[in-house]
């Protein structure tokens, strides 16, 4: 990168890296806090509250796209494929039926309420595979805008935060073990640090299991990232910019975890991983969040977040239902 360009993304750089540091730090502060979606909070608060000057905006594209992408890619080091297989044929069944069915479900939905295809499928992957990670990740091989994003982003956060006590407590109602609470858990919650804070609610050993379940809920990203590219490709034909078929940041997810899963990493390498994929994360929801304005969520209307509440309760149902007969 020539100094040039250097010198104008640095703005924006500067501006989610504060972001992040704040988020970082409140985390370090309040563990059960996550810095991811503190990130997404704060950056949304500062985009409502003040006027983010255009010189950032090359910074905050450069974050939201090319660091989200890599910290997407060290997400694979969290992925042992040991432990995820260790779940059961069961299990594993039941979490290509949430993701998938969650999927289908969101999309028919959004069509029922005339949400155009972009908004829908980002709200749905991010509701049913792993949240705003999810979304990006979706976001980069489909034509959708910034306003599509930022809607996704905004019922992510919303409807994943609420269930981070909804889940405990009606499990708590239903009378299930801890152990199947998390397995739950695991399978219905939104968002990797939602998991983990509804799985130390529910205490015992729920948050091994819920981390497991959801990892294995992340892994199904590439899959279905994939599917997108290859349909984008097909309709976007020679007419335009066209997305590979299988994107690189994909290739680097799969291969880090195929990495992590031989056990040739040592433990350090892991750590520095784990680190970089949680700042590189943290800055890329910072800029994220600063696309999430209340007039954009306004001019959307109510139509996306009554298909974010109604897919939360499909993907939740599809969870308890396979919880209560594989796990």
């Amino acid at each position: 990168m020539d100094q040039k360009r250097l010198g104008g993304v640095l703005p924006g750089l500067a501006v989610c890296g504060g972001i992040a540091v704040v988020a970082v730090g409140i985390n370090l502060l309040v563990p059960a806090a996550s810095p991811l979606l503190l990130a997404i909070i704060i950056a949304a608060v500062v985009a409502n509250v003040v006027r983010v000057p255009e010189s950032c905006g090359p910074g905050i594209k450069l974050s939201s796209k090319v660091l989200l992408r890599i910290g997407v890619a060290l997400l694979g080091l969290q992925l042992v494929l040991g432990d995820v297989l260790g779940l059961g044929f069961g299990m594993l069944l039941v979490v290509v039926a949430i993701v998938v069915g969650g999927i289908a479900a969101g999309l028919l939905i959004g069509q029922a309420l005339g949400i155009p295809f972009a908004r829908r499928i980002l709200i749905a992957c991010g509701m049913s595979i792993c949240g705003a990670a999810a979304v990006a990740a979706v976001e980069g091989v489909i034509d959708a805008d910034e306003e599509d994003t930022a809607t996704a982003i905004g019922t992510v956060v919303i409807f994943g935060t609420l269930m981070i006590p909804l889940v405990p407590l009606a499990a708590y109602g239903m009378g299930l073990s801890d152990e199947v609470a998390g397995l739950w858990a695991g399978g219905a919650i939104h968002e990797v640090a939602q998991v983990v804070a509804a799985g130390g609610m529910i205490g015992g050993g729920a948050l091994t299991l819920a981390v497991v379940v959801k990892l294995a809920r992340v892994m199904m990203l590439a899959p279905i990232v994939t599917v997108l590219s290859i349909r984008q490709r097909r309709i976007t034909g020679n007419a335009g910019k066209r997305p590979p078929i299988v994107p690189m940041f994909i290739i680097g997810f799969v291969a880090f975890a195929v990495i992590r899963s031989l056990g040739i990493l040592p433990d350090a390498a892991i750590e520095v991983g784990k680190f970089a994929q949680v700042a590189l994360l943290t800055i890329a929801m910072a800029a994220l969040g600063l696309g999430v304005r209340v007039q954009v969520m306004r001019a959307v209307g109510w139509r996306p977040f009554v298909q974010a509440a109604l897919t939360t309760v499909v993907v939740a149902g599809i969870a308890l239902g396979g919880v209560l007969l594989f796990g």
